[in-house]
């Protein structure tokens, strides 16, 4: 890959004007149309790790987003320097550092776009309801596992919000026309962090890049016009490991964060589990004659445990009110420069395995930082997210989704077709946004009727991805007759 093409920054609508007083770079540009949509907004109101959660200091989705496009654009410096001085890539030009930057604090911004209301949890609900009903429902008396093409079927059986960022930007997002927000190619390739298809999933393969899909059967076109543009040819853009990394650091830093303001964990409790992981660690290694091997990841991990209690010992001594709050605080941030640090490291090692597409892994994966990032993931799953009031609330967000599939996905079967609707499906109906109702009737111009069942399909998970969480717990509970007093 080179990174001439890599750094494209055309869009999928040519719209350049010669004699145009505008001086920004097309990156620049991208950054504006992101910030300014309804869409990015929509992200306060949509979950990180507590959904429906009323502090003020306790993350969305947005501030998360705003987080991993600082890190982001931290990291692109960082990496464009060593590109530059390190590694000695003449191609890389040094104007190129500037754009990296750009594109990296951009796709930050757009990585969970896509996502639906209640967090991955959501995710889950979507891929469940459908694997469940699909092969249930029919059409003309068939069901409609029998009529759809497999990759169709596929694409909700193992849908995504990384899939849906890609087609809300490039055509849910009506900014002025079909093409959405009509975004450099650059900034579209480094967000689709899985470029394969539904019927190419494979989480065993070893390689990052088929653990998910990265498009739907409906935006293929876009799909392969991307990579064509960029030169990518099949492979993960350079920069879509930086984005990734840059996403790692903020969600495992911040979840511990937030699990301790929201009580799930106490500074007692944090660092006796990150003390039993190191044990832990040290005894599989043993096992696995790897203790050599480890040697600096673990000596890295001590050193930075061990700052965790002097910290809270120095705000002790300082008379500091609340020690353990102040300690902890402090200790993620040495814990951000030190991920940071560690995925600057990753990308430099393998940047000829990355260039040429052959690199399998996450950038930390093989630095001194993966014990860090290990533990903190471990933590966090046990403390925040199986506590008991994410668990609660989402039973409830379970009870919201089925129900909105299940009304939603009914009423859309025969939309568009020769058979009446009822008149709560036409009502059901009216209640997509119209937007999306632009956009399906666009794309489903001379398709056939499965394409078209297909893409009234993706109507509904359109729909339910583009909502917030307070917007579907007050539409499902006005639409069950929960009257608002």
């Amino acid at each position: 890959m080179e990174w001439k093409s890599l750094l494209c920054d055309d869009r999928i609508r040519s719209y350049r004007r010669k004699g145009s007083h505008d001086l920004r770079t097309e990156f620049e540009k991208d950054y504006h149309r992101i910030i300014l949509s309804a869409s990015f907004r929509r992200l306060q109101d949509k979950t990180q790790v507590f959904p429906l959660d009323r502090s003020d200091f306790i993350r969305t989705r947005l501030t998360h987003s705003m987080e991993v496009s600082s890190y982001g654009k931290s990291l692109g410096q960082n990496i464009s320097q060593n590109i530059i001085n390190v590694i000695g890539d003449e191609s890389f030009l040094p104007e190129y550092a500037v754009h990296v930057c750009d594109i990296l604090q951009c796709a930050g911004l757009l990585h969970d776009i896509g996502n639906p209301p209640f967090g991955h949890f959501g995710e889950t609900i979507i891929r469940e309801w459908f694997r469940k009903n699909l092969k249930e429902i029919t059409f003309h008396e068939k069901r409609l596992t029998e009529i759809l093409k497999p990759q169709m079927i596929r694409d909700f059986y193992f849908f995504e919000g990384n899939t849906q960022a890609l087609r809300l930007v490039t055509k849910l997002h009506y900014l002025v026309d079909v093409h959405g927000m009509n975004l450099t190619k650059a900034l579209l390739g480094t967000i689709m962090k899985y470029p394969v298809s539904s019927l190419e999933i494979d989480k065993k393969s070893g390689n990052i890049k088929t653990k998910k899909m990265g498009y739907f059967y409906a935006d293929r076109d876009v799909f392969e016009e991307i990579q064509k543009s960029l030169g990518t040819g099949g492979n993960r853009h350079p920069l879509a490991y930086i984005l990734e990394a840059a996403d790692d650091i903020a969600y495992l830093t911040a979840d511990i964060e937030d699990a301790f303001k929201k009580g799930c964990i106490s500074f007692t409790e944090l660092l006796r589990e990150l003390r039993e992981y190191r044990k832990v660690m040290a005894e599989k290694e043993c096992l696995a004659g790897k203790e050599k091997q480890e040697k600096t990841g673990r000596e890295d991990y001590e050193q930075i445990v061990n700052r965790l209690e002097e910290k809270y010992n120095k705000a002790v001594a300082g008379g500091e009110n609340a020690p353990e709050t102040y300690a902890v605080q402090n200790w993620i941030v040495l814990v951000q420069g030190h991920l940071i640090a560690s995925a600057t490291a990753g990308f430099t090692d393998h940047y000829e395995e990355i260039m040429a597409g052959t690199y399998t892994k996450e950038l930390i994966a093989e630095t001194p930082g993966a014990w860090m990032a290990n533990a903190l993931g471990d933590i966090a799953l046990r403390h925040a997210f199986n506590s008991h009031p994410i668990l609660k609330l989402e039973i409830a967000a379970e009870k919201i989704l089925n129900f909105l599939l299940d009304e939603f996905v009914h009423a859309v079967i025969y939309y568009d077709t020769d058979t009446e609707l009822t008149a709560v499906q036409e009502k059901l109906i009216s209640l997509i946004s119209d937007n999306y109702m632009a956009i399906y009737r666009h794309y489903s111009r001379e398709k056939s009727e499965i394409e078209k069942l297909y893409l009234r399909l993706l109507l509904v998970t359109d729909e339910i991805c583009g909502m917030t969480d307070s917007y579907a717990k007050r539409l499902y509970q006005e639409l069950c007759g929960q009257w608002q007093g």
